[in-house]
């Protein structure tokens, strides 16, 4: 995109030029793509400077290059807010918004919640919304992840610590959770290689590998699970359409009443493990 001088073109010219460059370089929704870049970068009432043109040029170049969405807009639109997510941070999933239905159906004010694998926090700030007056706490083992957390999480009153799932938590949270939500990479390690450029490429693996048979982290949460639960409080887990039998079966395995959460629309699967 050549730069041009302020005023030179309308700027809805300006959006159908990105929105071209977005389609060649195989960007399925170009014009939605377009359109967000454009508010973010020029506003819709904001007069077109040199300044901008450039900071605008840079984001269709790093879109163009392959850079996820989210990652160039410095946002991610999940369960209706904007949560915050930039570079080394897993991007939050609108299929995972099930999940956050799910935990919110049983959480109440002053509940005691927790985000495990918490990623850029999006779970847990989402839950924040919904059910305002939680305790919230969250945790991640990556350093990035936990610095995103914190931005999003801190101004709703979350609290955000590093570290390998319960062993970070604070000691005086064991057999008091009683929304525990946890979105465990799943992926085996064999269908990495199929999933789309923009997470294999972008996202750490870490937040996407779950191992041979993609359960490995999943059965670390449940064998600790009892242990951290308040009586009759609850774990949520996504999870896939496939491995939605195995993910409950691990659940009993580990003391906890499971069922299966599914929605074809959103083509999302949760599996809900009670203490009783």
């Amino acid at each position: 995109m050549a730069v041009t001088q302020p005023g030179n073109r309308d700027i809805h010219d300006i959006e159908a030029d990105v929105a071209r460059r977005l389609r060649a370089a195989g960007c399925v929704f170009a014009e939605e793509e377009a359109a967000l870049l454009l508010a973010e970068m020029l506003g819709s009432e904001a007069p077109e400077t040199l300044a901008n043109r450039l900071a605008l040029e840079r984001m269709v170049a790093q879109r163009v290059s392959g850079v996820p969405l989210e990652y160039v807009l410095g946002w991610a639109l999940f369960d209706g807010i904007r949560v915050r997510v930039g570079d080394g941070v897993f991007v939050p999933r609108h299929r995972t918004e099930l999940l956050v239905e799910a935990a919110a159906s049983v959480t109440r004010a002053g509940d005691t919640v927790v985000d495990l694998c918490c990623g850029s926090g999006a779970i847990g700030l989402a839950l924040a919304g919904r059910v305002p007056g939680i305790e919230l706490t969250a945790a991640d083992i990556d350093p990035r992840a936990v610095s995103w957390a914190r931005v999003n999480l801190e101004p709703v009153g979350g609290h955000v610590f590093e570290g390998d799932l319960y062993s970070t938590l604070p000691d005086n949270l064991r057999g008091r959770i009683r929304t525990l939500v946890c979105n465990t990479p799943y992926v085996p390690t064999a269908d990495i290689a199929l999933l789309p450029p923009e997470a294999r490429l972008y996202e750490p693996l870490g937040t996407l590998d779950g191992g041979d048979d993609g359960l490995d982290i999943q059965r670390r949460v449940a064998d600790d699970a009892l242990a951290w639960l308040a009586p009759g409080g609850t774990l949520f887990v996504e999870t896939s359409e496939a491995q939605a039998g195995p993910s409950a079966q691990i659940m009993r395995a580990a003391g906890l009443a499971a069922e299966t959460i599914r929605s074809a629309e959103g083509d999302a699967t949760v599996v809900s493990a009670r203490r009783a």
